[in-house]
């Protein structure tokens, strides 16, 4: 995906000090890495009278499916979709990232050129603007002309070849005005997930803070303002409506200056490396096992072994054991794991078991731990007591780590619907409370401690998305 910042210069002021403001000098082109791939910055022109600073992001296809969010579509939606291509919040991550400077509106060489309004000129080839009726060209022009912009958006056919077919939901989109760059790129951070409606990376409470810092002197008076920040905050209304609250009241005493807008364009690069629930849940299990010392683990319903693939590649644990019911689910997990190439030594590190939970099998005794992954909310609560007698009494490890969806923080999913489950195969699913009576109830009867932990973002009001209890023989916090 590429943006283009152009601007004209005078003898008093020639164009080329628009390196100066974004910190890139026009001689040396600049390559930034990001999470979600590579970042170049180049000038295809630089003269003093004309400069084009140009901002490719060249997306890592592979790191973007590793980095993918929960619940974005079906699988093919990974590999098949406009990510490397359409300018979105992997482009305002990238603006950022690599002109983090010149969106806190500084420049220490120039520091009078970057308080000044300067002629602009900017470049979006394709630009995303979805929204049906809603959306198109004329949804450009309602977010960026009120902005002082003169906007040209002309909407991309779906096949030049097809007239027939009609528009695409992108556009070229080029926008011309005297504006200081500072505010340029924060109009550009602001609206590119705006117009995509879409990000990339997790939406929380944070990014109500950052959206009132980046759009600071402009958002609160644009007559789209409740568009935007229905949209930059992924559409979940109660993020929204504290934003448009606190932009109606006008009384933020931390919504200006460079230093909150600094602030927010680091937090932004940050955010981006986030990774997934799922992975940062096997990142708190991984963790957890480490400091219980555990050297023989076993992933009790291990699915297509995700976490067994982690727990191979450190060598504190020498012995693996990923066991599932479903002989498809093993199938899938050998086929991750590349099992068939996996160097001998590896290989006897590990073992691969289908076995039901609910039933003794000596296969599992000797263990130092056992991990039951998102697995107990698929069981049948009938079926419970027979699960717990499996594992805590029977295979008995020192350590027990059980991860399961925390159900208070479901309302924080603007997908999924009041009331719903997060996956249709789910036999319940616990709040805090009740995980914490059940774990207590399990760790009194077969004699372990238990204390608990959570992964991902830990919300004040309804806790993390992922609630977890460590079990442990010897001396765990009891609950």
């Amino acid at each position: 995906m590429l943006l283009t910042l152009t601007t004209t210069g005078t003898p008093e002021r020639p164009a080329t000090d628009l390196g100066h403001l974004l910190h890139k000098h026009p001689d040396r082109p600049q390559a930034t890495p990001l999470a979600s791939g590579t970042a170049h910055v180049v000038y295809p022109e630089a003269t003093p009278e004309r400069c084009t600073a140009a901002l490719l992001l060249e997306v890592d296809p592979v790191a973007l499916v590793r980095g993918a969010r929960g619940g974005e579509g079906f699988a093919l939606h990974q590999h098949v979709n406009d990510r490397p291509y359409a300018a979105s919040s992997l482009l305002a991550v990238a603006i950022a990232s690599v002109f983090r400077t010149a969106l806190a509106g500084r420049c220490t060489s120039r520091p009078a050129l970057a308080a000044a309004a300067l002629p602009l000129q900017v470049r979006l080839p394709v630009l995303p603007c979805r929204g049906g009726p809603d959306g198109g060209a004329e949804l450009v022009r309602r977010l960026f002309a009120p902005l002082g912009w003169d906007v040209d958006a002309r909407e991309l056919p779906l096949d030049e070849e097809v007239p027939s077919w009609g528009a695409s939901p992108y556009v070229d989109l080029r926008l011309r005005g005297t504006v200081r760059l500072a505010d340029a790129l924060s109009h550009l951070y602001v609206l590119l997930p705006v117009l995509d409606d879409a990000k990339h990376y997790w939406v929380g409470a944070e990014e109500v803070e950052k959206l009132l810092r980046v759009g600071s002197g402009w958002l609160e008076t644009h007559p789209e303002r409740e568009l935007i920040s229905h949209r930059y905050l992924a559409r979940q209304r109660s993020l929204a409506s504290e934003a448009l609250d606190l932009l109606g009241g006008g009384d933020d005493p931390d919504a200006l200056g460079e230093a909150a807008v600094l602030r927010a364009a680091e937090e932004a690069a940050a955010a981006v490396a986030r990774p997934s629930l799922a992975a940062q849940r096997r990142a708190v299990v991984v963790e957890l096992l480490r400091q219980a010392g555990a050297r023989r683990v076993a992933d009790l319903g291990c699915g297509e072994g995700a976490l067994v693939a982690e727990l191979l590649a450190d060598p504190a644990f020498t012995r693996i054991v990923a066991a599932d019911v479903s002989s498809r689910a093993l199938a899938g997990a050998e086929r991750r794991l590349r099992l068939d190439r996996m160097p001998q030594r590896q290989r006897e590190r590990l073992a691969l078991l289908q076995t039901s939970l609910t039933y003794r099998d000596d296969r599992l005794a000797g263990l130092d731990a056992a991990v039951l992954v998102e697995v107990v909310e698929h069981v049948e609560p009938s079926r419970l007591p027979a699960l717990q007698r499996s594992v805590f009494a029977f295979t008995a490890p020192r350590t027990v780590v059980v991860t399961t969806p925390n159900a208070e923080h479901n309302v924080r999913f603007p997908s999924l619907p009041a009331g719903r489950f997060r996956h249709p195969d789910h036999r319940f699913e616990w709040t805090r409370e009740e995980f914490r009576r059940w774990a207590a109830d399990v760790a009194g009867q077969h004699g372990y401690g238990v204390r608990f932990a959570g992964a991902g973002p830990d919300d004040p009001e309804v806790g993390p998305p992922t609630q977890i209890a460590v079990f442990t023989r010897d001396g765990g916090d009891a609950a």
